[in-house]
């Protein structure tokens, strides 16, 4: 007990300090945890406090956030050459975190046009990690060793203190490959929880079926992938009794609240986690809780909210794009400062919270990109709405496929043949209040790419 005591009290210096953390040691937190939760069936709060944070005590957090980014700021102004340009002659130790409108925002563009800049001096890269381009050019991130035995460590602590991991769970991993980071961090911490990880990638839906039939409690899928997922095991008669999943975890991109009804009915599961991270800010997350608000991580960066009209911070109800930096010493080989990640949210009406994280900054869950936002009407329309409404047809076209485009009379939806047969072209306008055109479905994957297209071929059967 007294070396519990030791292990908690350093990880706790280290938050405070924003010194380096020992991975090792908070390791031997998961296996504390995994012992308590055995014993005593709960962690105890001061564990849990650990991983979330002063939650209700706003100057708390708004002073570990200031000394975060006058931690991080600093240490990119003299190690990083890109930083390095961008923060000369800031005054990096009297930065305040609610006021950093004087530094321009980092783009993706940075990072493809110039990754070697970003690597801090001293550190040595140590694996690649790439997004996965479904939205533009993929940028490359290096991560050092520190950082892929820290992140693995922090996330086991978290996922076993929120009984979302447990000793002989069998996670099925439906991911691309290219994202090594999250693969990574999927494997290790099974690892460190004992449970076991079966990595398949996006592999053709039969067989990632049959594999998830097998044992399988945790699953970790795109919304897309989950959605083809749907189909194929309807149209092979199985449900519920096939399956022993407990939780799904997905993200990346917009999950319907038609696609996440059809996975809970179809794959008997309870719980879908629509999780919110970014492979060029991780580990700075974000979670959903039981009201639909998408809650974001205090401890490990900075996350803002910026009018997209003005790139101020944004009022209450207003479209905003998530501008991110992780904190040293969760990052320290390719870090990003005030990364605009052009990801869409609404912030919340300035009311208190009554939701299970409601100590939490909050808001909407994630809209889409903001260069991919339309108006008609005078009216926003997000993706979000459009892939809502798309995906609720009657015809149920899981995942959806569509084109979108602003006219002068409204939006046009390009929809493949499937979408509305036998439903109707103008019953489909009437319900999409949008302008239809139909083209074969052979065309379907050109409309809109999706991360279920990062098919990854293998030679079962053959």
């Amino acid at each position: 007990m007294f070396e519990t005591g030791v292990r908690q009290f350093r990880m706790a210096m280290g938050m405070v300090w924003g010194r380096r953390f020992k991975p090792h040691v908070i390791a031997r937190l998961v296996d504390d945890a995994l012992a308590t939760l055995a014993e005593f069936g709960e962690p105890g709060a001061d564990v849990r406090q650990l991983i979330e944070g002063p939650l209700n005590d706003r100057e708390a957090r708004r002073h570990m956030a200031t000394q975060g980014v006058r931690r991080t700021a600093t240490r990119l102004a003299e190690l990083s050459p890109f930083y390095a340009r961008r923060l000369e002659g800031i005054r990096t130790r009297e930065l305040d975190a609610e006021d950093l409108g004087g530094i321009p925002v980092t783009v993706k563009a940075d990072l493809v046009a110039r990754p070697a800049e970003f690597l801090c001096e001293g550190v040595t890269p140590h694996l690649s990690t790439r997004t996965t381009g479904t939205t533009g050019k993929p940028a490359e991130i290096w991560l050092s060793r520190y950082e892929m035995e820290l992140w693995p460590a922090m996330g086991a602590l978290s996922a076993v203190l929120s009984d979302q991991l447990r000793p002989g769970d069998v996670m099925q991993v439906n991911l691309s490959s290219r994202a090594t980071a999250a693969v990574q961090l999927d494997v290790a911490g099974c690892r460190l929880a004992g449970a076991g990880c079966r990595v398949l990638g996006v592999v053709p839906v039969d067989e990632a079926l049959d594999a998830l039939a097998d044992r399988v409690t945790l699953w970790t899928a795109s919304p897309s992938y989950l959605a083809e997922m749907v189909v194929a095991a309807r149209r092979r008669g199985m449900g519920p009794d096939d399956f022993r999943l407990r939780g799904v975890f997905s993200g990346g991109e917009v999950l319907s609240s038609s696609v996440a009804a059809a996975v809970r009915e179809t794959f008997g599961v309870g719980e879908i986690h629509d999780n919110y991270g970014l492979t060029e800010a991780i580990p700075v997350t974000a979670r959903t809780c039981s009201q639909g608000h998408l809650h974001h991580d205090i401890i490990t960066g900075l996350v803002e909210y910026l009018d997209l009209e003005t790139g101020e911070p944004a009022g209450p109800g207003a479209l905003a794009t998530l501008v991110v930096t992780p904190f040293f010493p969760y990052r320290d080989c390719m870090p990003v400062f005030r990364y605009d990640t052009r990801d869409l949210v609404r912030t919340l009406p300035d009311q208190d919270l009554t939701c299970e994280r409601a100590g939490l900054p909050a808001t909407s869950p994630i809209l889409g990109k903001a260069d991919r936002l339309l108006r008609a009407g005078g009216e926003v329309v997000t993706p979000r709405e459009l892939v809502e409404a798309v995906e609720a047809l009657p015809t149920r076209p899981w995942p959806a496929r569509f084109r979108a485009e602003e006219t002068d009379q409204g939006i046009r939806l390009t929809l493949p043949e499937s979408a509305v047969a036998g439903f109707g072209v103008e019953a489909a306008k009437r319900q999409l209040n949008a302008d239809i055109v139909v083209v074969p479905d052979e065309e379907a994957t050109t409309l809109r790419l999706l991360r279920s297209d990062l098919h990854e071929t293998t030679f079962a059967g053959v």
